[in-house]
């Protein structure tokens, strides 16, 4: 029975890690570029967030109706002025422009609010803690119900929003081939800006769960784009609903791991991860391109 509830609160967890990895599949589906201020942007959401609740008293969720939009805007600005400048320079120079932008941003919010940590249970009421007792070893998080609710409705809106609108289907062919879209009259400079203000509004999420069921500082950034980028990698990088997959992987993996010992539950998980991340290495496309790119060397 206790394995049952272990397993059940990894799949829980699950919906958290498919939460904060959904912007960060996203935006590499579409755009092909892995932001690495994908946690620290999470982070800046938790605190604007929590200057809402401490000044105003106003709660996280109902926060979120400014703050998402906010860093919808953010997306914007960061598309246009960061990834698709950078992106003329190559692969790589995106990637280092957002690892910038993270030590940026925690700099900031270090300045800002200091080492201290903050949470927004506080301002949450009993959710923080209140649970359904199923068995007398078996309950269930209110909040962790929430978070798996709210990734479900999360991933099912978007994968609509890409299959019945308009703009959907221009942001699905964009992640297709981005160049050749021009000739059926879409312009890719407009969808890659509509699609990373969607990836940025998502983050806001992330960040209100994130502060909601645990503390957070200003260098809380890093360990949430692990979990992010280890489940986006488990489940198929660049598919939504395999970030569902590899979050409920991830953190059953987890939640197994902690009962074995108490550093178990990271070492589990970046052990499943090191895991997939081989097989696809060794037995998919990744692999072949890569025996493919040895054999032709070898052959020089």
């Amino acid at each position: 029975m206790i394995l049952i509830n272990q397993v059940l609160q990894g799949v829980l967890l699950g919906g958290y890690y498919a939460v904060i990895a959904c912007g960060l599949s996203f935006m590499y589906s579409v755009m092909r570029i892995i932001n690495l201020a994908h946690g620290s942007i999470a982070v800046m959401s938790a605190y604007a967030l929590y200057l809402l609740g401490d000044r105003l008293d106003i709660h996280p969720l109902l926060g979120l109706l400014l703050v998402a939009p906010a860093m919808a805007l953010v997306g914007l600005a960061l598309q246009r002025l960061v990834l698709e400048r950078s992106a003329r320079g190559g692969l790589l120079v995106p990637v280092l422009s957002t690892f910038g932008l993270s030590i940026i941003i925690d700099n900031l919010l270090f300045q800002g609010f200091g080492a201290d940590t903050r949470s927004l249970a506080p301002y949450i009421g009993d959710l923080s803690y209140d649970s359904w007792s199923i068995t007398d070893e078996i309950s269930i998080g209110k909040l962790a119900a929430l978070t798996m609710a709210v990734a479900l409705a999360m991933l099912g809106g978007i994968q609509l929003f890409l299959d019945r609108t308009l703009m959907g289907q221009a942001i699905r062919a964009t992640s297709e081939d981005a160049d050749t879209v021009g000739l059926v009259g879409i312009n890719a400079r407009k969808v890659n800006a509509v699609a990373a203000a969607i990836a940025m509004a998502t983050v806001a999420v992330a960040g209100a769960f994130l502060g909601m069921r645990a503390t957070f500082d200003p260098y809380a950034g890093a360990p949430q784009l692990i979990f992010a980028f280890e489940s986006s990698v488990i489940g198929g990088a660049g598919s939504l609903w395999g970030t569902l997959i590899g979050g409920i992987a991830l953190g059953v993996a987890q939640s197994l791991g902690a009962v074995v010992s108490p550093q178990g539950f990271l070492t589990a998980g970046h052990a499943l991860f090191l895991a997939v991340l081989f097989a696809r290495l060794v037995f998919g496309d990744l692999g072949l391109r890569v025996r493919r790119l040895l054999l032709a060397g070898a052959e020089r």
